[in-house]
């Protein structure tokens, strides 16, 4: 029998949702601005209302959603937005109304762990168990799986907010991000190089100073992660990402600064494989959170 489920990207700009099974089975599909948590909330459970016909039924709802959340299904928080920065969106109750409104399982995650669910379903990381997924934008966040589970623990992960080396006179900027300065995020995110060098990086040509300095932060970044978590593969997405020398220039740097100590082939012969885009594209979000939804439906 051949189900459907629906599946919601929250997005602090964009919210996309949409019913359908996989790639190739998108049924319906909708985006629309990031606004008030009642009004956005409210255009999520009319979409679903208007396509969930008795041809269009789906099974549950996968929702992967900006941050911090409380993804903990034992929390009285759960499906919870927590302390996010997003103006009048902190301790939003998600789940709740999505679920009470269309009388279905209703899971949720991270919007990051799941993008890295539908690579791991149909994209970059297929066959892997243990992989990182990074995305740098607006933000820079970080998910994955390991040893098949999607990384959870005492929260979810942070991974745009460790601490990386910082040469204040090769690089005077603080920093932007409000809680910490000059963690990965405030350093390397979209916005920070934008406010570092007075253009956004889009404007900046590809032989600018700003994406060596950049490449050298991620990098950083990715060899904490190489050197903790083990990943089989590193997938790095998001608006910065598109650079169209960037993964290279990372690349390089990651070769430069693991100095042969990870004797991987992946590394040492192929790397060029390991740290890679995401292949799924703009449609990531809402594939993930069907592949959640299915995982959680059984």
């Amino acid at each position: 029998m051949h189900l459907l489920y629906g599946g919601i990207e929250a997005g602090g700009t964009k919210f996309v949702c949409g019913i359908g099974s996989g790639p190739d089975d998108i049924q319906h599909i909708e985006r629309f601005p990031t606004t008030t948590p009642d009004e956005t909330i409210g255009r999520c459970i009319d979409f679903f209302k208007k396509h969930a016909t008795d041809k269009n039924a789906f099974e549950a709802i996968g929702i992967g959603s900006f941050g911090p959340v409380d993804p903990n299904p034992d929390s009285e928080h759960y499906g919870y937005i927590t302390a996010t920065p997003k103006p009048h969106w902190s301790h939003t109750n998600f789940v709740q109304p999505i679920r009470e409104a269309l009388k279905v399982p209703v899971a949720f995650d991270t919007d990051v762990n799941v993008a890295a669910l539908s690579e791991q379903t149909w994209g970059a990381a297929q066959g892997l168990d243990t992989f990182i997924y990074l995305t740098i934008g607006t933000g820079i966040g970080g998910g994955g799986l390991v040893n098949g589970e999607l990384m959870h623990g005492l929260v979810h992960p942070e991974m745009g907010h460790i601490r990386i080396p910082h040469d204040l006179e090769r690089d005077p900027f603080p920093g932007r991000c409000p809680f910490h300065g000059d963690c990965l995020e405030g350093l390397a995110c979209g916005p920070a190089i934008e406010d570092r060098w007075g253009k956004p990086g889009r404007e900046l040509p590809p032989d600018h100073p700003a994406w060596e300095l950049e490449a050298e932060y991620l990098a950083y970044a990715v060899v904490n992660y190489i050197c903790t978590l083990s990943p089989q593969k590193v997938i790095l997405g998001g608006g910065v990402m598109e650079h169209p020398n960037l993964h290279h220039l990372i690349r390089k740097q990651v070769t430069k600064l693991l100095n042969g100590y990870v004797q991987a082939p992946q590394l040492l012969e192929d790397i060029d494989n390991y740290i890679v885009p995401p292949s799924l594209g703009s449609e990531a979000g809402v594939l993930g959170a069907f592949s959640l939804a299915r995982r959680m439906h059984g």
